[in-house]
């Protein structure tokens, strides 16, 4: 099975980066990714740490848009 072709630092966009880190999710494999290249990220323990990272950075995300939505009534009746 080949890999994709690797995505260069150019065509990474910021909010594709874990947690501003360099590595990327692209079709469903695992990049670092720098200025001077990329390198498939191979190792299962490894790649299956990043997704635990990123399963619980967005149930975080989650949580911080219920609470600031559970916020926003109580603002508009203080006003």
């Amino acid at each position: 099975m080949s890999l994709p072709i690797p995505p260069t630092w150019a065509s990474v966009r910021p909010a594709e980066r874990l947690a501003g880190t360099p590595a990327v999710r692209r079709d469903g494999h695992w990049w670092l990714v720098s200025p001077t290249g990329s390198l498939p990220a191979s190792d299962p323990a490894f790649t299956s740490e990043l997704e635990r990272f990123a399963t619980d950075l967005a149930a975080a995300d989650r949580a911080v848009e219920q609470l600031l939505a559970e916020r926003q009534p109580a603002r508009e009746v203080a006003r």
